[in-house]
């Protein structure tokens, strides 16, 4: 029997569209862009004979002369591929419409469903939403070309202002300064043209013009052939997993877990997508589900799932799998964790790429749903992995020089979006290069990305890495380099250790492979691999990283002695990063891995976890004594006092610029007493003398009042947080997690010590325990088989998540590296290699997300 493969899917489902395809020009939205870049799917498209590929955001007029096959003629067909929901591409379709006179097809393939722009609150699309969209298209491309066909006589820039329709019909904004306007000069050549004219010719538009709408569901990032995670800017990944109620914690996770079960309008629009993208998966795969669910999301999701797969799988011969869907805020305490694991370093430590001004942005900041955020942000996957330090001129050798100037003068000619410049920029940059190359510029624009089909002799890069820790994912890039340029009989200078693999070592091997154009093209995937690790190890951010980790045990270590000593060490923690800030305004040179205030919040979440793991009961409402929140709180704010620059943090919206302006103008009078020699000191004495004529110390009360108001309001703030905190450590207080906790004290002979949710439950279900908590959702034959034959005897006995030889275990809210290695140990350890382990997540967590999530714009403080 075949394995599953998520790669080979989605390669599969690309060269199902091969006639759409074929002599079309690619308009990919940021999701789509971000997911085939990790499929590497772009060689595909040009392989199924695409023209080119373009970015939908970006469209610019340029597109149409990038055409690989010259002689092929004006386009005549394009497709977009968009992982939005079609109302939020519609002004992008738009604009791609407008920008090519000869266009006779438009194929759209959205991975939304019908169902699910139906079921979305944001979508004015109904059941029938393809064909809706279609004739809505249409009729609003033949409105543009009349009222440009009907203003043709004008000037360029009036026809840019009066061709621009109402903010309320979509279509604010929709080109820049920097870019081209709607296009319909060859349709309006004739300066003359009366309205009859105008009519005939928006109806050739609609005779010409034939749009189709399709379904694409697999556009998904996968790392590896069985791990992937949803696109950062799609809409299932930016639809809001919780609403703004009693057990929320954050918009972008699930709710903390009651044991119920949201219905109808309750059901948050990031679910239903979510149980959308899973059903469809699952046909591409051909596989049939029996689902198994823990957490209130999930258990929504899964009850979603087995409706729709009722009512479409009846009878249909499929290779039977389990589901297993598990809600992100069961374990909010492994991804707020540094880790040992490479992956997760490489991604917190490389730059990702901007995220893309798309509409559902704007529509976010402009309106916003009943209980939640219309859109959520997340953090982009694609990394920006910098090359320049392997690629710079070379004084001994001119091998370096030649491909600076040859990739830098490619950039350069496309970088820009004016015509005439850019011709002007391509036919002097030779000469430029010859007197000064721009090396800064350079190093900006040459940078890797992860692609997951990259591999070594069969082994994909990624996959190898995500399955090992921080030091034997170094050690394997070193051999695979080292086995790189033994096949290229390169031969190095220095002299590498066995063994460790040092930085050093990292940079001068990979140096030797990329010395020339030709290596550099073999061997780009282990020589952006490589160049990621080096990121990760360099001391600027593996000094952090370690020092979070440290920290990190170290209040592990207290949550296992008494509270009072956790609270000790997280006030500490605080008092600490206080003084990084108070370095920080001196401008001195903080040392690397000092932890910030920021930081030392973060590890207050993590304290406030553990603490509510180890001391349930110990606090009337949290798991400290009031004594020991009340240091922790004094901390807090003694810390924005002093620095409130470091922490723009949502439950200090509206107070920022208070505590600047108070910090500043106490910055400033230090300053005049340090000049002055002289110190005034305020004390209770001087309550005594209100009234007096003294302008001077009039000015200094109202200070000190002013002064004491905003230290209230910022306790005030401070104790909203903390209450938070509560909800953190109350995760596991439900009775789920009791169950859970007395199972495990059953089999607690250390092997679950220090390893994350996912482990425990997979370590479980494969040894064929039983998981508390754990809900399988029966189909509507077995329910009848359960409630009706059963009285006959004629029942089925209840499946089990072990049973199936192929498991899909998805994380509702996201997944990250560590976890990746730990079910695959978990596996491993099981002794059952016939079983197929696929791991997904709705997005690749770092700590850093946590925090933007936990403490952000979109925490529930």
């Amino acid at each position: 029997m075949a394995t599953v493969d998520v790669i080979k899917c989605c390669m599969d489902s690309i060269r199902q569209i091969s006639d759409e395809i074929r002599d079309a020009i690619i308009y990919l939205d940021a999701g789509c862009t971000e997911s085939f870049e990790y499929v590497g799917a772009f060689s595909l498209f040009l392989e199924l004979g695409a023209h080119a590929i373009c970015s939908l955001e970006k469209m610019s007029p340029l597109d149409k002369v990038v055409d690989r096959n010259l002689t092929s003629g004006p386009a005549k067909k394009i497709v977009v591929i968009t992982s939005c929901l079609l109302s939020d591409a519609h002004r992008y379709i738009l604009r791609c419409l407008s920008a090519f006179q000869t266009l006779c097809s438009c194929a759209i393939f959205t991975c939304i469903s019908e169902t699910g722009h139906s079921a979305y609150p944001e979508s004015p699309l109904g059941p029938d939403a393809y064909r809706e969209y279609e004739s809505l298209l249409v009729q609003d491309y033949e409105e543009l070309a009349r009222k440009f066909l009907m203003n043709s006589s004008h000037t360029r820039e009036s026809i840019v202002k009066e061709s621009t329709p109402a903010e309320d019909e979509g279509w604010s904004q929709l080109t820049t300064s920097e870019e081209e306007p709607f296009n319909f000069s060859s349709v309006a050549s004739a300066q003359n043209s009366y309205e009859d004219s105008v009519i005939d010719r928006t109806e050739d538009v609609r005779k010409k013009l034939k749009v189709s709408v399709h379904h694409f569901p697999l556009v998904l990032c996968p790392f590896s052939p069985r791990f992937f995670v949803l696109p950062s800017e799609g809409s299932v990944a930016e639809a809001y997993l919780s609403a703004e109620h009693d057990n929320s914690i954050s918009f972008g996770l699930p709710p903390i877990s009651t044991g119920t079960t949201a219905d109808g309008e309750d059901v948050p629009p990031g679910a239903t997508l979510t149980a959308q993208f899973l059903y469809h998966l699952a046909a591409k795969m051909d596989l049939k589900f029996e689902i198994f669910s823990l957490g209130d999301v999930s258990k929504t999701v899964g009850k979603l799932l087995t409706d729709m797969s009722s009512l479409y799988d009846v009878g249909r011969r499929k290779r039977s799998a389990g589901l297993l869907l598990i809600d992100r805020t069961l374990d909010l305490l492994t991804p707020c964790c540094h880790g040992d694991s490479l992956v997760d370093q490489m991604f917190s430590s490389l730059p990702h790429r901007e995220r893309m001004a798309s509409l559902s942005q704007s529509k976010s900041s402009q309106s916003q749903v009943k209980l939640g955020p219309a859109y959520l942000q997340r953090s982009p996957l694609t990394v920006q992995i910098p090359l320049n330090n392997f690629l710079r001129e070379d004084t001994s050798s001119s091998y370096n020089f030649q491909l600076v100037e040859s990739v830098e003068a490619f950039l350069r000619g496309w970088n820009s979006r004016d015509s005439t410049s850019q011709m002007v920029e391509l036919v002097n940059f030779s000469t430029k290069l010859s007197g000064e190359m721009s090396s800064q510029d350079f190093q900006s624009d040459l940078c890797g990305s992860f692609v997951s089909t990259e591999n070594f002799h069969g082994t994909p890069y990624l996959e190898a890495i995500l399955e090992r820790r921080t030091k034997d994912g170094a050690v394997l890039i070193k051999k695979w380099l080292q086995e790189s340029l033994r096949r290229e009989n390169i031969s190095l200078n220095a002299k590498i250790r066995p063994g460790y693999a040092s930085k050093s070592d990292l940079q001068t091997m990979v140096k030797a492979l990329a010395k020339s154009q030709s290596l550099l093209a073999k061997n780009k995937g282990i020589i952006q691999l490589a160049a990621a690790a080096l990121s990760a190890l360099d001391e600027s951010h593996s000094a952090k990283w370690d020092a979070f980790s440290s920290a990190e045990m170290i209040l592990n270590v207290n949550a296992g002695d008494t509270s009072q000593s956790l609270a000790a060490q997280i006030s500490d923690l605080i008092n600490k990063s206080a003084l990084v800030s108070s370095q920080g305004n001196n401008k001195m040179d903080a040392q690397p891995g000092l932890l910030t205030l920021q930081d030392a919040l973060l590890l207050t979440v993590v304290g406030y976890i553990l603490a509510g793991e180890n001391f349930p009961s110990s606090g009337t409402v949290g798991p400290f004594s009031w004594q020991e929140e009340h240091f922790m709180k004094e901390a807090i704010v003694d810390a924005i006092v002093e620095n409130p620059t470091v922490a723009k943090l949502k439950f200090l919206k509206g107070l920022t610029q208070d505590l600047e302006a108070n910090f500043n103008r106490k910055s400033e009078e230090k300053k005049e007493n340090l000049s002055n020699t002289e110190s005034i000191d305020f004390d209770d004495d001087d309550w005594g003398s209100w009234g007096d004529e003294d302008s001077g110390k009039d000015k200094r009360k109202e200070q000190v009042y002013d002064d004491m108001q905003l230290k209230l309001e910022l306790r005030d703030r401070v104790d909203n947080l903390f209450k938070f905190f509560h909800k953190l450590s109350s995760l596991k207080k439900n009775v789920s997690f009791r169950e859970w906790s007395q199972a495990l004290s059953k089999f607690n002979d250390d092997p679950y010590s220090n390893k994350g949710l996912l482990y425990k439950v997979l370590s479980r279900v494969l040894d064929k325990h039983e998981v508390p908590g754990l809900e399988y959702h029966s189909s509507t034959v077995g329910r009848l088989f359960k409630s009706g034959f059963g009285r006959f005897g004629l029942g089925q006995a209840k499946p089990s998540l072990a049973d199936h030889d192929v498991i899909l275990v998805f994380v509702v809210g996201g997944i990250n590296g560590v976890e990746v290695r730990e079910a695959q140990e978990a596996l491993s350890e099981s002794n059952r290699p016939e079983v197929e382990l696929i791991l997904g997540g709705t997005t690749f967590l770092t700590p850093k997300d946590m925090f933007e999530l936990l403490l952000g714009d979109y925490c529930c403080v």
